[in-house]
């Protein structure tokens, strides 16, 4: 039985989109996209959203947007604060943008802020939060926006494991000022390569289209927060006014992203009918900790810390999944602060990062799907337990 980390959830629908864009023969960015976002926006429960070509990319227009705003505005030497368990490109742009990362522990129980080290970690030196919900599972926002009380400090969220959770009826993604998403081909919807941002801040989203088309003012509104526009086409086509990117996403991404829209909400209730299996199955278990949950997580994928105290080398059950074709991975890449890149970056450690070690020398994790695996974590259990 192979268990593989993901699968496809495309059918004829997504097939049918991609030679829709065919037969138009218009494959760069057009009217597929824009209503992919206009539908994602609507989703979400967001004012905006910007369809970029990656998630990776998605958290480099956020970043940078930040750096033009009025008033939201992130500037070189500023310290924002990132968890240390996190994808590489959730830092990436924190310090292309000249930002100081300042590292803070990860709960072993969530995969999410430690809330204590955050709460000890804000200073009056710190200017922005970049929060990160993990393998599908929200941050405790109540909590944050508490420790950020008054103070004025930007909350931004990579949400690109965790589309479709939620926390108290809200989309995790939009607690900040902006969130972002991938639709990777392993993530909960799937247009090939992909990613958005999405954001209730009018300003920011002109930014945000401004900056993913080279800075030029092409694509904004007549009416716009950015610059007054000709009324001239021909003069408006190459005026530049920030130092933007092409980021932008092929046509046919966005149109297969309509059809993913339309079988998400199903896509979700799978993925959660199989998280409560994986409950039953690991829960209070004397070897694994899993991923407590916090709201209602889309899970993303299953997670084990091996307990310490056991005395299990994770070398060993990694080669035994392994053995018995069950795809895992580390989770996430495990603590980021310990990576060489980081040297190489204007950064700080809060504290000793102990949950982040811990994830990171005891931690891996297995896939989630879209349609039933009983079969499959029945056998993961006796492969781990057995």
């Amino acid at each position: 039985m192979k268990y593989h980390l993901a699968n496809s959830s495309w059918d004829q629908a997504e097939l049918d989109a991609i030679q829709s864009v065919i037969a138009k023969d218009m494959y760069t960015m057009n009217d597929k996209v824009a209503e992919f976002e206009k539908a994602f926006a609507s989703y979400v429960g967001s004012q905006y959203a910007v369809m970029v070509n990656s998630g990776s990319s998605a958290n480099l227009l956020a970043i940078a947007s930040l750096r033009y705003h009025s008033k939201l505005s992130l500037q070189p030497g500023d310290e924002v604060i990132v968890p240390a368990v996190s994808w590489p490109t959730t830092y990436y742009p924190l310090d292309q943008y000249g930002l100081t990362l300042k590292f803070v522990d990860t709960d072993p129980e969530t995969l999410n802020f430690d809330l204590k080290a955050l709460a000890e970690a804000v200073t009056d030196q710190t200017k922005a939060i970049l929060a990160v919900n993990i393998l599908g599972n929200p941050n405790d926002f109540s909590e944050i926006e508490r420790i950020i009380g008054e103070r004025d400090i930007i909350l931004v969220e990579d949400n690109c494991e965790s589309l479709g959770a939620t926390l108290n009826g809200k989309q995790a993604g939009t607690f900040g000022v902006m969130g972002t998403y991938s639709s990777f081909f392993s993530h909960h919807i799937s247009t090939m390569e992909g990613g958005l941002v999405v954001t209730d801040d009018e300003e920011l989203y002109h930014i945000l289209l401004c900056l993913r088309s080279h800075g030029w003012t092409r694509h904004l509104p007549k009416n716009n927060k950015l610059c007054v526009k000709s009324d001239d086409p021909f003069e408006e086509s190459f005026r530049f006014i920030l130092p933007g990117y092409n980021l932008r996403p092929l046509e046919m991404s966005g149109a297969i992203g309509i059809e993913q829209l339309k079988k998400l909400p199903q896509l979700i209730e799978e993925r959660r009918k199989n998280a409560l299996l994986f409950q039953s199955l690991f829960q209070d278990n004397p070897t694994y900790m899993i991923q407590k949950e916090h709201g209602e997580s889309s899970w993303f994928g299953f997670s084990f810390i091996i307990k310490p105290e056991s005395g299990i080398d994770r070398k060993q059950i990694t080669k035994k999944l392994q053995e018995n074709q069950i795809d895992c991975r580390p989770i996430v890449a495990g603590n980021f602060a310990k990576n060489e890149v980081v040297q190489l970056m204007k950064h700080s450690v809060h504290g000793e990062l102990t949950g982040a070690n811990l994830i990171d020398t005891h931690g891996f994790f297995i896939g989630n799907h879209h349609y039933e695996v009983g079969k499959e974590l029945e056998f993961v259990k006796q492969v781990l337990l057995g």
